[in-house]
């Protein structure tokens, strides 16, 4: 164990400064439909005020994916499509999950111009942290 302690600190000391030049990666995962999309839109612009070299990658999968789609609207009736092109200008990415479409039957042309689709949301994200480093954010 101690082995295994001292491997890690080396690994993280070494690792260190080149992680610190990096910007940081977040994944949102939004599953949940329209107020859950609203909150991470908010979350995502405060994110960006605070941090703004940050590389975001919104993946929505389920009733997440409500808020990508051409007419969806916030509770106030403000649509959702100036906020998602406002926040793709500034780096963000978003994705829509293939299978999610197929299983409610959601054309691909209601799907908001500029936003990319995957086959799995759930495997997208996974990828995303496995292989790229994102941290996992549910807003």
């Amino acid at each position: 164990m101690r082995r295994t302690l001292l491997k890690f600190l080396a690994v993280a000391l070494l690792a260190g400064p080149a992680m610190a030049d990096e910007p940081v990666k977040v994944v949102y995962h939004l599953t949940e439909g329209l107020d859950q999309a609203s909150r991470a839109m908010s979350n995502i612009r405060n994110h960006l005020r605070a941090e703004p070299d940050t590389k975001i990658v919104v993946v929505a999968n389920g009733d997440g994916i409500k808020f990508l789609l051409t007419g969806a609207t916030e509770r106030s009736g403000r649509p959702f499509d100036g906020a998602v092109a406002a926040l793709a200008s500034q780096g963000v990415d978003f994705r829509v999950c293939s299978n999610t479409l197929i299983a409610h039957d959601v054309p691909v042309s209601r799907v908001l111009p500029g936003v990319r689709l995957v086959t799995s949301g759930v495997a997208e994200v996974a990828r995303l942290q496995a292989r790229e480093g994102f941290v996992y954010l549910r807003p």
